[in-house]
């Protein structure tokens, strides 16, 4: 857990975050504040999970503090200090949700067993919520999705090992087995098309809902409405309904669910079933068989009812299995994850070396895809390939790169090396721009507010996201950056004009002169007017 003391006068602020044994309770890291308004910057950026504040404070109390606190987050825990027993205080600090107020100095064992009820606090209601018994339900609230997300991926292509299958299929509360299985998909026909932009999900959920009613009586059915349109049915025999044997049971349930939708939901259907296959391991190759038959076979033709066949001789050709596997090439660069790009090309190009070693269309099929991917992302980069590649563009033109297997895989991966670089190079120039217009805006306002929360506005970014990219590129934090200014800013000025010391704390952002005299004190060890007297 994270701690933060927030109070302005900095040797109650130091001696208790460094003096007391906070790790014996389990906190990981006090934060320290001298203001109100540093202690939100720093919760802006930091997980912070309890307070100790002050309860006067210039420019902002301690208890306008928690009230801040409250609108951006409940769950943080506040305790208060104070010097003064006043009752209204006390009654304020309750109405916030408080969970103590200590008057100063509070004891040891006052101060750590109020941290230690906020810690207590904390671990109940956290318990609570990620609670097997919350997460069940939450889960059993999202089946429907989740099963469908599985199925669809498991279809596409992407492989798990036997056991996470296992894991997924019992939490799921899916009751399919490793075993004979077979595919089922369903094409709605054109009369439905008049829900096309008004009820189709209700038309297809119905459908769905009559498929697992008429076929769930004998078998185990996980249906899913995959990209193209098709409603897809895996499909399993129950161990009760052994006896029924599998000949012709496929094509009686197709027809009684075409008739049964014909029926009351006035369309009609096509369907497309496989022979029995292995799950999980045949359900991609399956998969595409069946959708290559209604393209192939059944094409625009209504109301069939169609097993695919293995009477024709198996095809020479076929698909690229690595280059269309989620997760795709263009994901990968999208998200940055570079080596897992790098290895994706590897698969590619293995794959063509194992299969299709003398397929110059393969090769070219592979070579336009990955183009597409490399040319994507430079242009989502506001770059060009031929600004990024270089020389390494004359291959792509001249169509050198994809003439055989080994001149794609040298080809590729030296784009993808260029290409990590280039947008590398492009995000470290977009992070100086940020840090550039936060500092100009900082020098222009500092006499105005230039808070995290204002600054993120302004470049349109979120506290956390900017605090983070500004760290990275300068090596200090805002906050120690907007202090640092206002204290060399002070210098100059305390230095070079006759201003009064109340009309510099002004200018620099501090509302309250004693407040500011206080801090510049704790900067340099003397008063500001003492700084202009020159004893330093």
């Amino acid at each position: 857990m994270q701690m933060i003391i927030v109070d302005d006068e900095a040797h109650w602020v130091d001696n208790l975050s460094t003096t007391k044994p906070w790790h014996t309770l389990g906190i990981e890291q006090v934060h320290k504040a001298y203001s109100a308004s540093e202690a939100l910057q720093i919760i802006e950026t930091h997980p912070i999970d309890i307070v100790i504040s002050d309860i006067q404070m210039p420019e902002m109390t301690g208890l306008e503090l928690m009230e801040r606190i409250r609108r951006r987050d409940k769950k943080i825990k506040c305790i208060i200090l104070s010097g003064h027993s006043e009752f209204e205080f006390a009654k304020s600090a309750i109405q916030h949700s408080a969970v103590d107020y200590l008057l100063k100095p509070p004891t040891d064992s006052e101060l750590l067993g109020a941290v230690q009820t906020a810690i207590g606090q904390l671990n109940a209601e956290w318990e609570l919520i990620s609670s097997l018994e919350r997460t069940q339900y939450t889960l059993r609230e999202n089946l429907p999705l989740l099963r469908g997300q599985l199925l669809l991926s498991a279809l596409q292509g992407q492989r798990m090992p036997a056991d996470e299958w296992e894991r997924k299929l019992e939490n799921y509360g899916l009751p399919f087995r490793t075993g004979d299985c077979a595919l089922m998909l369903v094409r709605l026909e054109e009369e439905f098309g008049q829900y096309k932009n008004n009820g189709q999900p209700l038309i297809e959920y119905a459908v769905i809902n009559m498929a697992e009613e008429i076929i769930g009586e004998c078998m185990e059915v996980w249906g899913v409405k995959e990209e193209h349109g098709y409603l897809v049915f895996l499909l399993q025999l129950k161990e009760k309904a052994a006896d029924l044997g599998t000949d012709g049971l496929l094509e009686q349930l197709s027809v009684q669910l075409q008739y049964k939708v014909k029926q009351f939901l006035k369309g009609s259907l096509s369907i497309v079933i496989t022979e029995w296959f292995r799950f999980p391991d045949q359900l991609p190759e399956q998969f595409r068989r069946a959708s290559a038959y209604f393209r192939q076979i059944v094409g625009d033709e209504r109301e069939f009812v169609m097993r695919v066949s293995d009477l024709h001789e198996p095809s020479q050709q076929g698909p690229l299995d690595a280059l269309y596997t989620p997760p795709s090439l263009i994901n990968l660069l999208e998200s940055g994850h570079w080596e897992a790009a790098g290895a994706k090309l590897m698969d590619v190009c293995a794959e063509l070396d194992e299969k299709w070693p003398e397929s110059w269309e393969h090769c070219m099929e592979a070579g336009f895809l990955i183009t597409a991917a490399f040319s994507n992302l430079a242009h989502r980069n506001g770059l060009t390939l031929v600004k990024l590649l270089g020389t390494d563009i004359e291959e792509l033109q001249s169509g050198e790169a994809f003439t055989s297997i080994n001149k794609l895989r040298v080809w590729s991966l030296s784009v993808l090396a260029k290409l990590k670089e280039g947008t590398s190079s492009e995000i470290k120039d977009i992070r100086s721009l940020y840090v550039k217009k936060i500092q100009e805006f900082t020098d222009k306002n500092l006499h105005l507010d230039v808070s995290l929360r204002v600054l993120a506005d302004h470049v349109n970014l979120h506290p956390t996201h900017l605090s983070k990219i500004y760290k990275i590129e300068t090596g200090e934090g805002i906050s120690e950056y907007i202090s640092r200014l206002r204290m060399d800013r002070a210098c100059h000025m305390l230095k070079t004009t006759s201003k009064k010391v109340y009309e510099i704390s002004t200018d620099i952002g501090y509302m309250d002169p004693a407040y500011f005299i206080k801090v510049f004190k704790r900067q340099f060890g003397v008063t500001p007017q003492e700084y202009r007297d020159g004893k330093k």
